[in-house]
């Protein structure tokens, strides 16, 4: 791999044309696919035979705040029956890790980098926000359009609102429909009063329970799209990510749950799992189904502290369930950052469990090659291309993770080493060894000071690297260069001199 990232002669790389490019990436694409896509169609006899776009197609799912054990194939009394017969069928990535928070997770996604080269790495962007991915990143969307996809994202997008230029059709998706901002009231479809749902780039008034819609716009855009065209949808639910909310049919489902906040939490997730359900027969019912790669995962921990419960007012307890990983949601331990992901794909993934290193950064380099798309116009990538380890168990060639680096904190993994560095006063440095010390228990610093330094200095490289946090750049332009705030001139003139 070069210093930029890219793999040398990946189709569409420097110096090849946009014919040389397709006809190599046609020619990577049918190379790891077995049976050869020749097969998929042609001549039987006299009969031509109809066959669907080479290319997979790609149904990306991404669940918002769901815990690492709250599924019923991790043995939760929630029942998730379509989500446990794509985990059985498929493999159970159980060492992919994602981003503290849900700004950050879908950047990583949709750029191949770490939000930190691009001022993503810290908090969420807010209601109140400005700013989004910046538009000199080229996303995923646009990559896999560049290689004849038909690309739609159905649900949450939460990566930049304030402008239209940061809209979801203005980076790549030919169909929008959703929400712009990271929260909103899942049957008023608004925030902070202010109605946030759209398709495409127009405002839309409508009723109805936001993920139960999003099932049936993920279906509807199955049933209606461009059938020579490959499709990648782009599926993020809004579940169960608070203000706690569910239809009242499916809070039934759950009466056997005392506590309020977890009934109305497994309802949530029910409801998810159903709209999964639904997507996987429209694929079978259109014959796509062993043409598609589906993946799901969740977009952080579950959240086990109110500080990251989100604007909603939560109370009583928090329900999301992470097993024995440490902690949650916003935080650098397991338990925010490992989270529950399967890869499905009949005939092409192997049935079982993945221990292979998997970020969530990998996707796009991955995607990228299975769709035999370039990767040319994006920016150096994190990622590298996992399928080797998604499709057939084998090593992922990943032995660093980066949990995240911002002016506050940082995390890396090497190999069974990982070193959490609170960086802000008073500092705080964790060393844990995962493979001995999965819950993150037992602060191996003081005896291991060598390995303590090697992952601080890697942790001060990036650091040098990054760009400052689009957050705190908002944050200090509200606090400086904004008008004061002033009383209404009537009020003044009614108090007289």
């Amino acid at each position: 791999m070069t210093k930029e990232g890219r793999v040398p002669g990946r189709p569409g790389g420097d110096g090849m044309t946009r014919r040389d490019a397709l006809l190599s990436g046609a020619a990577v694409l049918a190379s790891r696919l077995t049976p050869p896509i020749a097969a998929l169609g042609g001549i039987m006899g006299s009969t031509v035979v109809s066959a669907q776009p080479a290319q997979p197609n790609i149904i990306y799912i991404v669940a918002d705040d769901l815990g690492w054990s709250d599924t019923g194939y991790r043995g939760s009394d929630i029942k998730t029956p379509h989500l446990d017969k794509l985990a059985e069928g498929g493999a159970r990535l159980d060492q992919f890790y994602a981003l503290p928070m849900c700004t950050p997770t879908r950047a990583a996604f949709v750029t191949g980098r770490y939000p930190l080269r691009y001022g993503l790495q810290t908090g969420v962007i807010p209601a109140a926000g400005t700013y989004g991915i910046p538009l000199d990143e080229y996303l995923l969307p646009q990559v896999l359009k560049d290689a004849g996809y038909e690309t739609a994202l159905v649900g949450k997008w939460h990566l930049g609102h304030a402008k239209p230029e940061y809209w979801p059709r203005q980076r790549g998706f030919d169909h929008f429909y959703g929400a712009l901002v990271g929260e909103i009231d899942h049957f008023k479809h608004s925030s902070h009063g202010v109605k946030d749902w759209y398709r495409n780039n127009k405002p839309l008034e409508e009723d109805g329970f936001d993920n139960s819609l999003f099932g049936d716009e993920a279906v509807r855009t199955i049933e209606r799209r461009d059938k020579g065209k490959p499709l990648f949808m782009y599926l993020a639910f809004t579940a169960p990510h608070t203000p706690f909310q569910a239809p009242q049919d499916y809070l039934d489902r759950f009466k056997h749950i005392e506590d309020e906040n977890r009934r109305t939490y497994a309802a949530m997730i029910s409801v998810m799992d159903d709209g999964i359900g639904r997507v996987v027969a429209a694929l079978d019912e259109n014959g796509m189904r062993e043409n598609t790669i589906i993946v799901f995962h969740s977009d952080n921990g579950g959240v086990r502290s109110s500080l990251f419960a989100g604007d909603s007012k939560v109370g009583g307890s928090l329900p999301a369930n992470n097993g024995v990983y440490r902690d949650g949601k916003g935080t650098l331990y397991e338990g925010g950052t490992r989270v529950g992901a399967i890869a499905n794909w009949p005939g092409k993934i192997r049935p079982g469990t993945v221990d292979a290193l998997i970020h969530v950064v990998d996707m796009l380099p991955t995607l990228a090659a299975l769709a035999g798309a370039s990767t040319a116009k994006a920016k150096a990538l994190d990622g590298v291309d996992v399928w080797p380890a998604i499709s057939e168990g084998k090593a992922s060639g990943r032995e660093e993770v980066i949990y995240n680096v911002d002016p506050l904190a940082g995390a890396i993994r090497r190999g069974d080493w990982k070193l959490v560095w609170k960086a802000s006063l008073p500092q705080k440095l964790e060393l844990f060894n995962l493979a001995n010390d999965p819950s993150e228990t037992k602060n191996l610093a003081e005896q291991h000071p060598d390995n303590v330094r090697e992952l601080q200095g890697r942790i001060t490289e990036l650091a040098s690297e990054m760009a400052p946090p689009q957050l705190i750049m908002e944050a200090v332009r509200l606090t400086f260069y904004v008008p004061p705030v002033t009383p209404d001139p009537s009020v003044l003139f009614g108090l007289g001199d």
